[in-house]
């Protein structure tokens, strides 16, 4: 296949599935990283993708938004060891508020059966996770339901999210990056997830590295918002020293 095919291909991959990666392109197409790598390239200054780590996504697509159920198979053992990490946040005997997102589902799943805690969600399926818990008081944020996360959005949710303060948020992101902040596909699940932020004393964002320099169209806040990013060990260096900079702490799981 020559080079002009090959991108054309990638192209057509990127546009159905909202984003492509290197490694699984270069297995694909039984060619080297590299040469992906200078695809892709081609393509972003043609104006066709736009380059993020790891890959890249089609341009005009910032609204992409994969299914709850995609986002459950994608980057599953990332999200496993993000979600373990993410125990040792656990406040005790406290309060926390759980975002909607695939690997914060992971994270209620994970949760200890002697814990005690106080847990506020806008989403369905950590709420159905949790309901049964011996050691959780349990609050369900009202609203809306998105069919796509089967989060709760809208008025109801921001009121309820306006009338707490809880000690620790775990809070997703479709994107994040230190230049465009942290970001999701839906301007009424910002809006929530800007709400929680507000509600809590203390941001944990649980993202795996793929997300890292992905844009979506709504924003919902700044690194700076963020006390700390559990991420995977495929953040580079020099991408986890920027994110520091902005006072974010880091680990990488």
């Amino acid at each position: 296949m020559y080079a002009p095919e090959r991108q054309q291909e990638i192209l057509r991959l990127a546009r159905d599935g909202g984003r492509v990666d290197v490694v699984s392109l270069a297995e694909e197409f039984q060619v080297t990283a590299e040469t992906i790598r200078r695809d892709l390239k081609s393509l972003d200054r043609a104006g066709l993708v736009r380059r993020v780590h790891g890959g890249a996504i089609p341009v005009g697509r910032l609204d992409f938004e994969p299914d709850l159920a995609e986002r459950e198979y994608t980057s599953a053992d990332e999200k496993d060891r993000i979600a373990k990490a993410a125990l040792a946040e656990l406040p005790a005997d406290g309060t926390l508020i759980l975002d909607a997102g695939s690997t914060v589902a992971r994270l209620a799943a994970a949760i200890p059966l002697d814990a005690t805690l106080t847990v506020v969600t806008h989403s369905l399926p950590i709420a159905a996770r949790l309901a049964d818990h011996p050691g959780i008081q349990l609050h369900l944020v009202g609203g809306r339901v998105r069919h796509r996360t089967r989060a709760a959005v809208d008025a109801w949710a921001l009121r309820a999210y306006g009338e707490i303060r809880a000690d620790v948020l775990f809070v997703a992101a479709n994107g994040f990056s230190p230049e465009h902040g942290l970001t999701t596909p839906d301007l009424a699940e910002s809006a929530v997830k800007r709400a929680a932020i507000a509600a809590a004393r203390r941001v944990v964002l649980l993202a795996d590295s793929a997300k890292h320099g992905q844009e979506h169209f709504a924003r919902f806040g700044d690194l700076t918002d963020v006390d700390l990013l559990i991420t995977d060990e495929a953040l580079g260096d020099e991408e986890t020293a920027g994110i520091e900079r902005t006072g974010t702490e880091v680990v990488r799981a």
